[in-house]
């Protein structure tokens, strides 16, 4: 195996969250390409929408980079293979540059690639060059590549911010501030990208604003090392796992059914809005998404409310998350107070709030062992059951989420990422508990340094 591996990378950070982001990786993936480049794009921490964006625009999945939840090992394979296939790496970074603990900044520095600015440019002239300045400077060791200016209005207005910059900082364009271009966003962040009937023209759109204001180049080289590659246990061999897919419930890691997979199950897809039965299936997944836009939809759909039941009666395996959790109360109120009444198998109701109620990085000490994931909601439960479990977040963020436990169904607000313990995701999956408990425990140490080789090992 080759040690090492070279691939033009840049991460693309900001001042700020709401810089635009995401529009302008986006329009990057799209713009490198439509000329021929094959492109790989990674998103900084816990997040569903961005990635569905950023697939649309680079046509390849889109992983989760993060030193705390997902690894360094991990975040270290996944770039090195992404390397070994790409002509480009984009990685969007998370909140502002130096934000959080581990920040953008921190993954940037750790694994050598160079930041790019992306600093909104509206009601700005020559002030962008001292920010620009400030980001590239501010950590003296922190690989820099340059700055991109978004939301900019003419031609003159792109030429007063290029002309602040100092110190020899690159010049990688402007983008417009076209309303065309914007992507645009609801409560807990971007429009689903199913949602947009007319997002491959805004990315080519955004794609053309950008050619026209830089010469389009590559970033330059990074040298990535290989992982640690450690096969995955077939522990999930032969079980069928149900995995809830709509407008509803959409918000899953490509990294966790990866390894789902590489663990041996076969997944199905269905849609609790449409779908009158579950496929024949050992055990369930009910991912989160946005249940409290079809709340009333769901509660129409008897059937499915029925093979959920039915499922959960006979004793077979159920993971739910945050959405997922919220679908199997009593109950589900929007914010416009219109009350929906849904599978019921958790006594409690839920009813959203105009304001984000959680958001947090969270660690969960399950009886089948330690994972970790995030938090990010904006309803509230109400529930008189006892949990078995509460979540803690290493940087002190408010949500401490409390998983509930009935028979062979878990439930939390908490979005699981699989690979950070895979035998402790394999016996919430797999059908005989006997089983489930005698696997081997994932080692001690960094969380999830038993995943590494096992996504590949599924891969000729």
């Amino acid at each position: 195996m080759n040690s090492h591996r070279q691939c033009p990378a840049v991460l693309i950070a900001a001042p700020a969250s709401g810089q635009g982001k995401t529009t302008v990786t986006a329009a990057l993936a799209r713009l490198h390409r439509n000329q021929g480049r094959k492109v790989r794009v990674f998103k900084c921490g816990p997040d569903f929408l961005d990635p569905m964006i950023l697939e649309r625009a680079s046509g390849a999945p889109v992983y989760q980079l993060d030193m705390w939840m997902v690894g360094e090992q991990e975040s270290r394979r996944l770039l090195w293979e992404a390397a070994g296939e790409a002509d480009l790496i984009l990685i969007e970074g998370v909140m502002g540059l130096f934000d959080g603990t581990p920040s953008s900044a921190d993954l940037a520095r750790h694994f050598g690639v160079p930041v790019l600015g992306v600093i909104d440019g509206t009601a700005m002239a020559q002030t962008f060059g001292a920010l620009a300045l400030g980001l590239a400077r501010y950590q003296p060791d922190l690989p820099f590549a340059g700055v991109l200016a978004n939301r900019v209005g003419t031609v003159r207005h792109a030429q007063l911010l290029e002309g602040s910059l100092t110190e020899g900082l690159r010049w990688y364009g402007a983008l417009s501030r076209e309303t065309g271009i914007e992507l645009p966003s609801r409560h807990l962040g971007l429009v689903q990208a199913s949602e947009l009937n007319d997002l491959d023209l805004r990315l080519d759109a955004a794609a053309d604003s950008l050619a026209s204001s830089c010469d389009v180049a590559l970033p330059p080289a990074v040298e990535f090392a290989a992982p640690e590659m450690i096969a995955a246990e077939p522990l999930l061999a032969g079980v069928r796992i149900a995995v809830a897919r709509d407008e509803a419930f959409a918000f899953t890691y490509g990294a966790s059914l990866d390894l789902l997979r590489a663990m041996g199950a076969e997944l199905t897809f269905f849609s609790p809005i449409r779908d009158s039965e579950l496929p024949e299936a050992d055990s369930l997944y009910l991912p989160g998404g946005y249940p409290e836009l079809h709340h009333v939809a769901l509660s129409q759909n008897t059937p499915m409310l029925t093979a959920i039941r039915a499922h959960h009666a006979a004793g077979k395996p159920l993971l739910a998350e945050c959405g997922g959790m919220l679908y199997l109360l009593d109950s589900l109120t929007d914010v416009e107070g219109t009350r929906a009444e849904l599978v019921g198998l958790l006594a409690g109701d839920a009813v959203m709030q105009k304001r984000l109620a959680a958001l947090a990085l969270q660690e969960v000490e399950l009886p089948e062992g330690l994972l970790r994931g995030h938090t990010y909601h904006h309803s509230l439960t109400s529930t008189g059951l006892e949990p078995i479990a509460r979540g803690l977040s290493p940087n002190g963020g408010r949500g401490a989420e409390a998983v509930y436990r009935e028979g062979r169904m878990t439930a939390s607000y908490v979005h699981f990422y699989f690979p950070s313990n895979p035998s402790a995701i394999a016996a919430l999956f797999v059908p005989d508990l006997e089983d489930a408990f005698a696997s081997k425990p994932a080692p001690t140490g960094e969380c999830n340094s038993n995943v590494g080789a096992g996504l590949l090992a599924k891969r000729p």
